[in-house]
């Protein structure tokens, strides 16, 4: 038989934006989120001296598209950042996972041999466009559904308390772990290990923003106890006496603008532009899970591509477990007997936000870095998606 050798799909360079408060008055706020992606791909090509004329196509996560981020913002950033009209580009929606799947779907174009460069990346304006902003009101589920789940699904903060209850976690365990995420990111920014990620965002007051401005240095798990929860009514209570209430904004994800963008080659291309690849795609993964409980895909994802990889949990170096909420973390954790040291040791999006279509990326280049400054080998990302998904990744530094 006929053995043919197998190809890789190199991680080039990997950047993002810092993190701007996602509400009127952040930081980034008077971006418009197209300019904001702009700013990352234009940046991203530059300082690896690449021809954009030479991307074969840039996959955008995006999850807000509507308003300012709608009629597919990855071409319209594209554009903007003054690439040749030649490039493509298309954006797309797994919620929360939105450019890890990005990611995913560059690597295996490059894979199969239909992409040589490829741009994956992720914009979200949570100050211009919030939350909800897609369905204008409507109902995005339909009799299907409702038929499916006759006592219907829950939001996202009644998933992660769900969570909390059913794997034991007291505000006590989630306060002190939100506590130590904003400590990890405070203390690897003071390093400067967040530098070679960062790229400075160009305001329109002619300023710059440089530094992530959801990380609070002095954050504490006693001044975290004061806060009240959030997801709490009286239907819920009554639907739900096993939840004790204990998701605050505190311990979960803030509201967050940002971008990010990854530089994807196959190795002819990378031989082609002399370029030093930083990492290889070493496993995937994509599941679907119980859309009540919604935020606990990465267990089995993790279980899925740690399998399809051949590694254990011990063999990975570094775990990047998106912090939508602070249950989701520490029960994956739980249920994969897994290093709390190396469990989002630069802190996760509690402390660095959570800006929705840019976070599947934003998670890589942060995981990348590490492993390149610590001697790291294997990392593992895998993030929470709305509808009771999730994605995982397995990279390996070169």
């Amino acid at each position: 038989m006929l053995e043919i050798p197998m190809a890789d799909a190199y991680l080039v360079d990997l950047v993002r934006t810092p993190s701007g408060k996602g509400k009127p008055g952040g930081a980034l706020s008077g971006v418009h989120p197209v300019e904001l992606l702009a700013g990352v791909l234009r940046d991203l090509v530059a300082r690896n001296d690449l021809d954009p004329a030479v991307i074969d196509d840039v996959i955008t996560g995006c999850v807000g598209q509507a308003g300012e981020q709608a009629v597919n913002i990855g071409r319209s950033a594209v554009l903007s950042a003054g690439f040749p009209e030649s490039v493509p580009a298309t954006t797309i929606d797994r919620q929360c996972g939105s450019s890890q799947q990005a990611a995913h779907f560059a690597a295996q174009g490059v894979l199969a041999g239909v992409y040589d460069v490829v741009v994956a990346c992720g914009v979200e304006s949570m100050s211009r466009v919030p939350m909800g902003t897609s369905t204008g009101g409507k109902d995005p589920f339909g009799p299907g559904m409702a038929a499916r789940y006759p006592d219907g699904l829950v939001n996202q903060g009644v998933s992660a308390e769900l969570i909390a209850a059913r794997w034991k976690l007291d505000r006590e365990q989630l306060d002190e772990y939100s506590a130590r995420s904003h400590q990890r990111a405070a203390a690897t920014a003071a390093a400067g290990g967040f530098d070679n990620e960062i790229l400075a965002v160009s305001l329109p007051d002619g300023g710059a923003h440089t530094t992530d401005e959801t990380v609070r240095a002095a954050t504490t798990a006693e001044g975290l106890a004061g806060l009240k929860a959030s997801f709490r009514t009286d239907a819920m209570a009554e639907r739900f006496p096993e939840i004790g209430w204990s998701i605050t904004p505190g311990n979960s994800s803030p509201l967050t603008d940002g971008a990010s963008a990854t530089l994807i080659m196959s190795e002819a291309a990378v031989q082609r532009f002399g370029l030093r690849p930083r990492a290889r795609f070493h496993s995937f993964a994509v599941v679907g899970d119980d859309p009540l409980l919604m935020l606990t895909g990465p267990i089995p994802a993790t279980k899925k591509v740690l399998a399809t990889a051949g590694l254990s949990i011990d063999d990975i170096d570094a775990y990047e477990v998106n912090e939508a909420f602070a249950p989701v973390p520490l029960a994956w954790a739980q249920e994969l007997n897994a290093d709390p040291e190396k469990l989002n040791p630069r802190g996760g999006a509690i402390a660095l936000g959570h800006a929705l279509g840019a976070s599947g990326t934003r998670l890589l280049t942060t995981l990348v870095n590490h492993l390149e400054q610590t001697g790291g080998r294997y990392g593992l990302q895998t993030m929470c998606e709305g509808g009771g998904l999730a994605n995982a990744t397995i990279v390996e530094r070169l």
